[in-house]
């Protein structure tokens, strides 16, 4: 069975201005249904949620030191341009780290399956 890390920010990091029924609650939920879309379609999924660069790096690195990895999707969040450093310092410990690993990017949680699909 394939392994991915899904790799993203953790709702509770995510400003969605505009939509204050929204909830970070509501948002993890969503992203959960979508992991266990991918394993329901034979992945195992190691979820990583990260804080806006505090902690990410050693939370990131402690992930993907627990095992091998077939295969990392980074969520929409992480690679928004706001957020370049912190998507630059991210995928340096992913190929640092996980160096045969594809790696693969979705647009929102909704297609995270299709990302990971189109390279594993």
């Amino acid at each position: 069975m394939p392994t991915v890390l899904a790799l993203g920010l953790d709702p509770a990091f995510v400003e969605l201005p505009g939509s204050p029924s929204i909830t970070p609650d509501l948002v993890r939920a969503f992203i959960e249904s979508q992991f266990e879309r991918l394993r329901v379609s034979g992945y195992e999924v190691v979820p990583c949620l990260v804080d806006l660069g505090e902690t990410a790096e050693a939370v990131t690195e402690h992930c993907l030191r627990s095992r091998n990895f077939d295969c990392v999707v980074f969520g929409a969040g992480l690679h928004s341009p706001e957020r370049l450093l912190l998507f630059e310092k991210l995928l340096n410990l992913v190929h640092c780290h996980a160096r045969s690993a594809s790696l693969c990017f979705n647009t929102n949680p909704s297609d995270t399956l299709e990302a990971v699909q189109r390279w594993v």
